[in-house]
């Protein structure tokens, strides 16, 4: 007789081979799982979620120049495409114009390269973002691309929807997209919800994001138990500078990994809904159901993709969208099948986005509201998660919250992604063409590029526009910023300010880092 495997949860938690009756506390059912649209919000944050309007198909892009990045965007939308996510490249993110010594190199390669009022214009040119929403992966320097926005001709700031990701601690934790020391960051951050809550009133302030921590190595439970602390540690910051929780919390929105494991993952997020709920309401008294409901954004895994057979991630991708529809997203990424290999050509764009809309409309999942629940083996895993999470974060809040808690929670994911790279050497975990199920294939040929020139002319061209620009005025602007950082003027009315007088994002980025510094990885928090 074949032995029977011992599977585990991604956190080592041995799974049954049958769930029942008992596996679900009888005594709390009611509570727990509440309605659709109500609290605690398990079963979702709308009453009729997808059968009143499906989740935005929110397809991530960017690369090369503005101008190019508008032509994919164009593209994505015109196949169905119903919300736009910018992805920039890392001198954009880092705060350095393209022709600055330290970007010259990454210009436009993994990202599009915005650093102007004018290269705004470009990227989002006959695209009206009072119609289309706009998703921005951007964090150090998430105020200024945000003003940059906010100040796009013909459209009023107050008629904008969309999100800017400005989770600057996931940064530390993860991803290492950081500019300036925690304190500074914090402030950027609360000085953004502040500024939106009175002239961007549509816009998510930030998308707090486990996605980068468990694209790292994490668990199910460490991605939501570390989002939802950083989550705590924004809301406080907010609180000490002055904002009442129901002013800026339902501008809040998360950022979810789709991963795997099917059920564990749509576990996942219902647990976060339901913990994020009783912690808005239980610990810092919100009471605007729209603080309590977590909304969130969900991309399909990039760690999981393999550069061996890339045929094989069409499916991969389709498992964990499905994942995070049927765990009640607001809006989905689906990577692409060769992006494990380099940035994705439009082919494999087209095919990600055809998978959301083959689920939308021909799977029938999104016909019911929380289709799994009340499935023993679902609410079990929820209720594990959520109590798991809870242990975390206890654990979090005795050292001293989010921020004194990076290095915690560094090794906790360090940890996590040790014992999964074990497990796939030792083949304890299969993955299909990788150790197992291998075959001998030449590396694909063709693969997207971006041109190596485009440094130069970029730079070039930013050059070309600080000449017509009124010096005095851009001057001023920059003097008038610095000012503000010293003090306690929220800096995000400054930064549009200087952004009006065509002042660039490395300039801004430069008096910034005068005032705050640089964050140090080796300082200790």
């Amino acid at each position: 007789m074949t032995p029977e495997r011992d599977p585990e949860t991604s956190w080592g938690a041995p799974l049954k081979p049958v769930y029942g009756p008992g596996d679900v506390r009888s005594e709390r059912f009611t509570e727990d799982l509440g309605e659709p649209g109500a609290f605690p919000f398990t079963r979702g944050v709308h009453r009729s979620m997808y059968r009143t309007r499906r989740w935005t198909m929110r397809q991530y892009a960017g690369f090369g120049s503005a101008a190019e990045t508008n032509k994919r965007y164009r593209f994505l939308l015109e196949q169905g495409q119903t919300g736009l996510s910018v992805a920039f490249d890392l001198p954009t993110q880092m705060g350095y114009d393209p022709g600055a010594p330290m970007a010259r190199s990454e210009v436009g390669k993994v990202g599009v390269s915005v650093a102007s009022i004018e290269d705004m214009e470009d990227l989002f040119e006959g695209i009206p973002l009072d119609r289309v929403s706009t998703s921005m992966t951007i964090n150090a320097t998430a105020s200024v691309l945000l003003a940059l926005t906010a100040k796009r001709r013909g459209i009023a700031a107050t008629a904008l929807t969309g999100t800017v990701q400005n989770d600057i601690l996931k940064e530390y934790i993860a991803r290492g997209t950081y500019i300036f020391p925690p304190g500074p960051s914090m402030r950027l951050c609360t000085d953004t919800f502040a500024y939106c809550k009175d002239h961007v009133p549509r816009w998510n302030t930030i998308s707090i994001s486990g996605y980068h921590m468990r694209e790292a190595g994490c668990t199910a439970v460490q991605e939501v138990a570390f989002t939802l602390a950083n989550g705590m540690a924004y809301v406080r910051a907010a609180l000490e500078a002055g904002l009442a929780v129901d002013e800026f919390a339902p501008q809040l929105s998360f950022f979810f990994n789709a991963h795997n494991t099917l059920v564990e993952e749509v576990a996942k997020f219902r647990a976060a809904r339901r913990l994020w709920a009783r912690t808005m309401r239980d610990t810092f008294g919100a009471r605007d159901p729209r603080s309590l409901a977590l909304r969130f954004h969900a991309q399909t895994a990039g760690s999981m993709l393999t550069a061996q057979q890339p045929e094989n991630n069409i499916v991969r991708v389709a498992v964990q969208a499905l994942a995070a529809v049927l765990g009640g997203c607001q809006s989905l990424h689906t990577n692409s099948m060769d992006e494990a290999l380099a940035l994705p050509a439009e082919r494999a764009v087209r095919l990600a986005l055809r998978t959301q809309q083959i689920l939308a409309h021909e799977s029938g999942v999104a016909d019911v509201v929380d289709p799994l629940g009340g499935a023993f083996v679902l609410e079990r895993l929820t209720d594990e998660i959520e109590e798991a999470a809870r242990a975390y974060i206890r654990k979090i809040d005795e050292l001293g919250g989010a921020v004194a808690a990076i290095p915690f929670m560094q090794r906790e994911i360090q940890d996590a992604a040790y014992r999964y790279q074990r497990e796939v050497e030792d083949k304890a975990r299969i993955v299909v063409g990788v150790n197992e199920y291998v075959t001998d294939e030449p590396p694909p040929t063709g693969l997207f590029q971006v041109d190596p020139a485009l440094g130069d002319a970029l730079a070039e061209k930013l050059a070309r526009a600080r000449a017509k620009r009124d010096r005095d005025g851009a001057l001023r602007a920059l003097d008038a910023l610095e000012a503000a950082a010293r003090g306690p003027e929220n800096l995000v009315a400054r930064i549009v300010q200087a952004v009006e007088a065509h002042v660039t994002l490395g300039e801004i980025c430069d008096r910034l880092r005068a005032v705050f510094g640089v964050h140090a990885p080796s300082v200790t928090f």
